[in-house]
């Protein structure tokens, strides 16, 4: 029998992202709704709201995690769509409120249309994602794949002095641990790309087949502080100087070791900073992500040749590793219907990876799991400037609601 071809209603979808978007929009179009803030109070309390209208069971769990179920025919284990709603300060509209949305419309959808789907389907809101109030990102769900120790998490303070579990007991959305998201058929997660790649080739959705690997290190060089006015060049040893010809070599080995490698210094910190004094020390960090696991390796086997290369202007250089992930691949049968439900709706794809980290990350590594991006218009994101297309919002939507209609008549 074939099956039934259904589509989202765009001009709804488009409405609601932009209700959300008054709880914490900035003056140039962004949101700051930082995680249990009172804006992400409003906006999970109005996610309630639109939930009970459409009669679904709501629980949460004991990480602030909000669950809404549409019941199904067989009392089996769902099929989950979300992401998250807390936002960076000042970032977009779209970033983690999109995949949440999603859900919620793919489900509006089947009960619009009296579909009583054979399993349960459940819509998430993770918290605390972007860890921008409390570190680190992807907090909630680390918790539940077992990456992080909730104990630990919990006495994460902001920069107010105020720890998350304080601020989950006030928040009003402290749950019970028996509601945690533990097992489901799939879990999907449509997401903006929060890069250029989709919109430069022109491409309407990409099939994510992994998070990629990283690793990060600092790296610190150490010299001599003495007067810039009265010490001859030949003597000096100058820290920064130093960092300088590391971070030329870093750039001409890292970017020939492999085109799809990238590779960023993103803080450097000089001591004493003064004009009138040598730098005694340099500390910046070098983060490289890659999908490949050699290239990562080969990544820091150069890190660890640092000291060795004769670039050090009489100082010591001293790497140490901050942290590393391994290359989380997605669920492949859910991949090759997230790419047959696009290209049968006639909307351009293609493969990608995620350079980005996403709760789906963590997930993965217990329940099958994909992602799906659309398109960021000139790869804006965690900024006001963020924006994707409302014809590319709902295309992802879509594609989502195809794939989760083949997945209940399997």
């Amino acid at each position: 029998m074939q099956r039934q071809k259904l589509l989202i209603n765009g001009e709804r979808l488009m409405n609601e992202l932009e209700r959300f978007a008054n709880f914490g929009r900035t003056e140039n179009n962004g949101v700051t709704r930082l995680s249990l803030s009172e804006e992400d109070r409003l906006a999970r309390g109005f996610f309630r709201t639109c939930c009970k209208e459409l009669g679904l069971a709501i629980t949460v769990d004991d990480m602030g995690c909000m669950y809404a179920t549409l019941d199904g025919i067989e009392n089996k284990p769902p099929i989950v769509i979300g992401s998250h709603l807390d936002s960076v300060k000042k970032g977009g509209r779209f970033d983690g409120v999109l995949g949440v949305l999603a859900g919620l419309e793919v489900v509006r959808t089947l009960v619009e249309n009296k579909i009583k789907p054979q399993i349960p389907v459940t819509i998430v809101n993770f918290t605390n994602e972007e860890g921008a109030r409390f570190e680190p990102s992807m907090m909630a769900s680390g918790v539940l794949s077992g990456k992080f120790d909730k104990s630990v998490m919990l006495k994460k303070v902001d920069s107010e002095g105020i720890t998350f579990e304080e601020a989950l007991q006030s928040s009003g959305f402290a749950g019970e641990i028996e509601n945690r998201l533990k097992e489901a058929t799939a879990f999907l997660e449509l997401h903006i790309e929060q890069g250029p790649i989709l919109e430069r080739e022109a491409l309407s959705i990409g099939i994510v087949e992994c998070v990629v690997g990283m690793a990060c290190y600092d790296i610190e060089i150490t010299g001599e502080s003495d007067h810039a006015g009265t010490t001859p060049m030949n003597m000096r040893k100058d820290a920064l100087f130093a960092a300088n010809n590391l971070i030329t070599e870093i750039r001409k080995r890292l970017g020939s070791l492999d085109s799809e490698l990238v590779f960023t210094i993103g803080r450097v910190n000089v001591y004493p900073s003064i004009h009138t004094v040598i730098p005694n020390k340099v500390v910046f960090s070098l983060e490289a992500r890659h999908k490949d696991p050699e290239v990562v390796s080969a990544v820091k086997d150069f890190i660890h040749e640092l000291p060795y290369l004769g670039l050090n202007e009489g100082c010591e250089v001293k790497t140490t590793k901050l942290w590393e992930r391994d290359t989380v691949w997605f669920e492949p049968e859910i991949c090759n219907q997230l790419e047959q439900s696009a290209k049968s709706l006639g909307y351009t794809n293609k493969r990608m990876v995620s350079g980005a980290g996403h709760d789906a990350q963590f997930i993965a590594t217990y329940i099958p799991s994909a992602m799906l991006f659309v398109p960021s218009i000139n790869g804006k994101s965690h900024s006001e400037e963020e924006l994707t297309t409302w014809e590319d919002c709902e295309k992802g939507v879509n594609v989502l609601l195809d794939t989760v209609l083949a997945l209940l008549s399997k």
